[in-house]
């Protein structure tokens, strides 16, 4: 009973700890998941704590099981809409990137390390794939909204690649372990059982969770619960049949938050919590493991390759892999660096050492420091690389809160709270005057809240700044009415103007008016096209919201879409026209 009583403590302490630290890390800029891991470091047999963990199983059960958390958290959120603009490059970046990922990895592993060429690629492989629990994590919290096709290709292909690496791991396993059952039908049998089998189980459990979730009745909190549960589930029977659970859970959760009822709000909020929960926990765990002074031993290694991984690897496997695809330079220069080594790695160096694989705590060991530096460095500026590489759009106006309230089977209303800043439209207006233009789309005032108190609304009451308003309205006029919230901002494009441009056109107008219009000229054939189909032509690939297209010295903006179509575009005039 003490043991238990020792150990409930030790957890809390470290959990408890590492979440008030996690102010710290922000003011820092700094990850929180490597503030977990350092937690954990400090926590172990070199560190303060001295904590002797050497229990390696332990650990792939915690990391496996906190990995599938966090991905079926990640499909939840994911809309089925970004698969439009990211599928296609997510899946090869997925495939072929971690391909040459550890093929050039590799080659310069086994030069460095001076080991066998079969060690040299293992290691690489083990540290081949971007982590989907960094990856969400970090560009969840980043403070930036990066443009729907760079921040759709790096979340699917993080979601999605860990058949790869799993598969590339375990034949480089086998062939040092068992050289005979090495080759390429066997690779190729596991390749199309991982994500054959991974795919089928996860729309085909998906599907049920989300019928269930529908038809069933229960208490709020356990909803998440039985999805949770039904999610884990799919991971382990599909890995018991060979699949790739990892893929399995994700694209589940892909499908069921997809198929929204009136339960998921509740499942979503549930889900967030466990999925920070799982990442502690992990990270935790997984710094206890790592004896701080063996890394320092193979410190110089190990920033050698994360350094190549980071500046030679992840850049050409990215650039050949997207080369279809037509990125801009600066979004492949972004999805390059961005290539953030997380729980995945070290959860796979766990394996070679449990097989008894020669020399394999020489790969656990290098692999965690190349996930360190990967997250001191790569995770420490995502931010400021999204500003510098220009893959960043300004943020949408929208509301301080918003909650979903299901009316009916398939039917909801959005409650909307908008906080009220000085010389906004809304300050000193009355709230049903500010929303009359709107009342016919069945937009109304619910409650106006001032000094944490509601506010009896009668004729003579009026907004001040700070109020927080409680709309009722149709989901897609969020944004619309945010504007009558922002301060200074009567005109909502002046806000946008210095990205977007001066004037909004519709896309449907023919471009050859506009051009007659502004003085600009097309190229032949050009002049029939509607705005947006310019726009598309010029691309080269899929619109999203903050793609540009120069014509002279004018520059036309996606500023729009609705169910990948452009809605609007922006018009950005050289300076002389505007004086």
């Amino acid at each position: 009973m003490t043991y238990i009583n020792t150990l409930l403590l030790l957890a809390g302490v470290l959990l408890f700890v590492s979440v008030l630290a996690s102010t710290i890390s922000a003011r820092l800029g700094l990850p929180l998941l490597l503030l977990f891991l350092v937690v954990g470091m400090l926590a172990g047999e070199d560190g303060p704590g001295g904590i002797l963990f050497s229990d390696f199983s332990t650990a792939m059960l915690v990391g496996q099981l906190a990995l599938a958390v966090i991905l079926l958290d990640g499909g939840l959120r994911t809309r089925i809409e970004t698969f439009r603009v990211a599928l296609g490059p997510a899946a090869v970046l997925a495939t072929w990137g971690v391909i040459a990922t550890t093929a050039l990895l590799g080659v310069f592993a086994t030069w460095l390390l001076g080991v066998d060429w079969r060690l040299g690629l293992l290691l690489a492989a083990i540290v081949g794939s971007t982590d989907a629990a960094a990856v969400f994590s970090l560009l969840g919290n980043s403070g930036v909204r990066l443009n729907d096709r760079v921040k759709a290709t790096l979340e699917i292909e993080s979601g999605s690649n860990d058949p790869m690496a799993i598969l590339l791991v375990t034949a480089m396993v086998q062939i040092l372990m068992t050289p005979e059952r090495g080759g390429i039908v066997p690779f190729a049998t596991l390749l199309v059982a991982q994500l054959g089998l991974g795919a089928a189980a996860g729309l085909a459990g998906g599907w049920v969770l989300a019928r269930l979730l529908a038809r069933l009745r229960l208490a709020e909190g356990l909803y998440a619960i039985l999805i949770a549960s039904g999610g884990l589930m799919i991971f382990a029977a599909t890995n018991a049949v060979g699949g790739s659970g990892f893929l399995a859970i994700y694209l589940a959760g892909l499908v069921v938050g997809n198929r929204r009822c009136h339960a998921t709000e509740h499942v979503l909020r549930v889900m967030d919590g466990l999925a920070w929960l799982a990442q502690a926990g992990m990270f935790l765990v997984l710094g206890l493991l790592v004896t701080p002074s063996d890394l320092l031993d193979k410190g110089a290694a190990a920033l050698a390759m994360a350094l190549f991984l980071m500046l030679v690897a992840r850049p050409v496997a990215v650039w050949t892999g997207l080369l279809p695809f037509h990125f801009a330079p600066r979004e492949v220069a972004y999805i390059s660096w961005v290539g953030l080594r997380g729980a995945v790695p070290i959860v796979l160096a766990i394996i070679p050492v449990m097989m008894g694989v020669p020399e394999s705590r020489l790969l656990f060991d290098v692999a965690f420091a190349v996930v360190l530096v990967s997250l001191m460095v790569q995770g420490a500026t995502v931010p400021m690389a999204a500003r510098a590489l220009g893959v960043v759009v300004p943020p949408r106006d929208e509301p301080a809160d918003r909650l979903e309230v299901w009316v009916g089977e398939n039917a909801t209303l959005d409650l909307m709270e908008y906080l009220v800043m000085p010389g906004s439209r809304a300050d000193g207006a009355h709230p049903d005057a500010l929303v009359a233009r709107e009342a016919a789309a069945g937009v109304r005032c619910a409650t106006v809240v001032r000094g944490g108190r509601p506010v009896p609304l009668d004729e003579t009451t009026r907004l001040e700044p700070g109020d927080a308003v409680w709309l009722i309205a149709p989901g897609a006029m969020a944004e619309a009415l945010a504007g009558a919230f922002v301060g200074g901002a009567a005109n909502e494009l002046t806000a946008h103007a210095g990205f977007f441009g001066e004037f909004v056109v519709d896309p449907s107008c023919p471009a050859g008016d506009l051009a007659a219009a502004y003085g600009f000229a097309l190229a032949p054939g050009e002049e029939t096209l509607p705005l947006g189909g310019l726009v598309v032509e010029r691309l080269g690939r899929q619109p999203v919201v903050g793609d540009r297209v120069t014509i002279g010295a004018f520059v036309l903006t996606v500023r729009h879409m609705d169910a990948g179509l452009i809605t609007q575009i922006g018009l950005k005039c050289p300076p002389h026209t505007m004086s």
